[in-house]
């Protein structure tokens, strides 16, 4: 039994997550804001992270073997925490984004949230500051697909309410493809990694890359109307999950680490029926 600390995790995989750590056996703790109420046989502790004192004053003098922090977006989020947890902790677990590589498209929007995000990651690595005081894992994930109105983003719901209203979805003309990953797999693996012991960054993403075109067809077959699909021009905006460049993971370390991941044909299919349902009146 290993004791867990999760920041966020009150929203879409972060609740499925508490909820595999807590079924696993192992004792659970969530820090959040006070915004829901963790499930039952779920510890819990108020306070905003951004908040150095409070954040200290909540934790008192509490260690746990891993933290998985959900919900770090900035470098200074991550100097707290950082701070915070330093002898605190043995591991820490970051969820992180492919956007990290280099985000597409590249809005300013985008762009700002990559940079966040990267260098989050090396303030709690320890880059330029002598090592990181715990062992630490950037998970950079995949697109998060499934659960049908969870999926907040709304991006696989866009292409559902689009091809059943026979609007036509916007497409590169020769559309690179993507990686993708279900909301319940990107749980079992973060739950998986923080009971394991490497560090450094790790590429989490379901076998089986899919372009735009590919996931149109399969919404199509779905709903029972075709397509439409209309090509945009070169750096004009598309539809998401419309890339014109090569924007896929390599989960290779991954799968050489231990974990086996699904098959995006898998579960790409059930995941569309959630998402029609949802929209369905």
């Amino acid at each position: 039994m290993q004791k867990i600390l999760v920041i966020g995790g009150s929203r879409y995989f972060g609740k499925h997550l508490v909820s595999l750590l807590r079924d696993a056996g192992d004792e659970v703790t969530v820090l959040n804001r006070g915004s829901a109420d963790p499930p039952p046989g779920v510890g819990r502790l108020v306070a905003d992270r951004d908040d150095e004192r409070r954040l200290l004053a909540a934790l008192a003098g509490r260690t746990f073997d891993t933290v998985v922090d959900q919900v770090c977006y900035t470098p200074h989020q991550a100097a707290v925490a950082r701070r915070v947890f330093a002898g605190r902790t043995e591991r820490y677990v970051m969820t992180s984004t492919m956007e990290v590589y280099d985000p597409a498209p590249p809005t300013p929007e985008a762009r700002a949230y990559a940079e966040g995000k990267r260098r989050a990651e090396a303030v709690l690595g320890g880059a330029g500051e002598g090592g990181s005081p715990f062992g630490f894992t950037a998970v950079r994930t995949a697109h998060v697909l499934g659960g049908g109105p969870q999926e907040f983003t709304g991006r696989l719901a866009h292409y559902v309410g689009r091809i059943a209203a026979g609007t036509p979805v916007d497409v590169h003309a020769a559309p690179y493809a993507t990686s993708f990953v279900h909301h319940h797999e990107i749980a079992r693996f973060l739950q998986w990694t923080a009971g394991q012991s490497f560090t450094g960054a790790v590429d989490a993403a379901s076998h089986g890359a899919l372009d735009v075109l590919g996931l149109c067809a399969l919404v199509a077959e779905r709903i029972g109307r075709p397509a439409r699909l209309r090509t945009v021009e070169p750096g004009a905006p598309a539809s998401p999950f419309s890339f014109d460049r090569a924007y896929a993971l390599d989960n290779s370390r991954a799968t050489g680490l231990g974990y086996s991941f699904g098959r995006v044909a898998d579960w790409l299919p059930g995941a569309i029926g959630e998402a029609a349902d949802a929209l369905a009146p």
